[in-house]
């Protein structure tokens, strides 16, 4: 059976994707951190000056890319249900691991002998 496709990619993501050679073009030596942080101060000046033109142009293009691909992914989802997958199937089958149930503490031979000097005291 096929995996269960994966989400698609925001307008954001996909732009970046896009603008990350510039990026390091412009910035040599940059490290992906840092061409991570630019993209994102790129990418919100862009949004910030959404009241102009061009740049509302240039956002209504990653932001319609981001959705086709979302309409892209939710009917491959449906295919993919209706072709008997489930969100179980989807991950591998796998099970979330849960954490070995802690044991009890040992008691100390300190705490035991604290323990006989209660019992003594009664």
């Amino acid at each position: 059976m096929a995996d269960k496709p994966k989400r698609p990619l925001s307008a954001y993501m996909l732009w970046l994707n896009s603008a990350r050679e510039s990026i390091k073009r412009e910035n040599p030596g940059i490290k992906v951190t840092e061409v991570a942080k630019r993209g994102g101060e790129l990418w919100r000046a862009m949004k910030d000056k959404s009241k102009n033109c061009s740049t509302v142009s240039c956002l209504q293009e990653w932001e319609a890319k981001a959705a086709k691909a979302k309409d892209d992914y939710d009917r491959a989802v449906k295919d993919f249900e209706a072709n008997g997958g489930s969100s179980a199937a989807a991950n591998g089958g796998a099970k979330k691991r849960s954490k070995p149930a802690k044991k009890p503490a040992k008691k100390s031979k300190k705490d035991d002998s604290d323990d006989d000097d209660d019992d003594e005291s009664e």
